[in-house]
């Protein structure tokens, strides 16, 4: 007997951090992934198989569903001019490349594009409640956000479903910005930044996980969500709920001048205010699990009261 085939999910970015949580999430939700990459034959772990992504080139979108558009150039390094054009056309080129092949391939090609953007698009906003009717911000960041998210709307006019998540800071235990963070909070060298008044969005990744299969399975999802907790949190409060994960304390301070000698147009990663909330996600009935002081995912990592 010829068992249905589970439906394809197209994913680049798939063997990154948050790449390999949607992974897992939409494969225990029964969909097969297939994982595009530079090196088509690479194998990617969760996915069926890899096909080529490489911007200035048509991906080969035949038989899929939906479409996760996750890659993009890390903002993460010193803002070298080269690191700068490498952050903008990443996400311009890749984002591009992949949106026209979803418009080549038609009425029979994907009918969801769920594509990662970044509440860098707002800028900094001070003490402003911030949601997904607020207006561009200024600065790299923003720039790059609104380039990113201006290629993705384009699949819309060929009857793609477009749905951008605007990532805050994703934690985890496996990557991103705690793989870099955690060997200075162990250390006790967890700093505050600047002031430490500035508001900090973040989101755990498995329910950034969640937050993608969502917006895979239900039609009504379309246009900006902002996939943050709805608790965000001062960058001072943030500091601390880090340290006391690690059974440390945080009592440095990293100076704004120096973030901003060492880092440049990407120093309002660090700096920015961004008191971001995830309305439209909630309206539509999606619930965080992870709402405020970011949970350890193993118990015993609990620091004692």
């Amino acid at each position: 007997m010829n068992l249905p085939s589970r439906p394809k999910i197209g994913i680049t970015g798939a063997s990154g951090f948050v790449g390999s949580a949607v992974v897992q999430a939409l494969n225990e939700a029964g969909y097969a992934c297939i994982a595009f990459s530079r090196n088509p034959h690479r194998a990617v772990k969760g996915c069926e198989e890899t096909r080529k992504f490489m911007p200035g080139e048509l991906p080969n979108v035949d038989g899929l569903e939906a479409v996760v558009h996750l890659a993009g150039e890390s903002i993460f390094g010193l803002p070298t001019a080269e690191k700068l054009r490498r952050i903008m056309e990443s996400r311009r080129e890749g984002t591009r490349s992949l949106v026209d092949a979803l418009l080549a391939a038609g009425r029979n090609g994907p009918k969801c594009l769920v594509s990662a953007s970044a509440i860098g698009f707002y800028g900094s906003r001070g003490e402003e409640p911030v949601d997904e009717n607020t207006p561009a911000g200024k600065g790299f960041l923003s720039e790059v956000s609104q380039v990113w998210e201006t290629e993705a709307i384009r699949a819309a006019s060929g009857g793609v479903r477009v749905v951008i998540l605007r990532f805050g800071v994703v934690l985890g235990e496996t990557g991103g910005m705690m793989q870099k963070l955690r060997p200075l909070f162990r250390l006790g060298l967890g700093a505050a930044l600047g002031t430490g008044r500035q508001w900090v969005s973040w989101v755990d990744v498995r329910d950034v996980a969640r937050l993608t299969l969502f917006a895979i399975e239900n039609p009504q999802v379309r246009g900006v969500l902002n996939a943050c907790s709805p608790v965000p949190l001062r960058n001072s409060d943030f500091t601390w709920a880090l340290a006391r994960r690690f059974h440390r304390r945080a009592v440095l301070t990293a100076p704004a001048w120096v973030i901003r000698t060492i880092f440049g147009p990407l120093s309002g990663a660090f700096l920015d205010s961004q008191r971001v909330l995830p309305h439209r996600a909630e309206a539509l009935g999606f619930r965080f699990e992870h709402r405020g002081v970011w949970e350890p995912e193993n118990p015993r990592d609990k620091a004692s009261p």
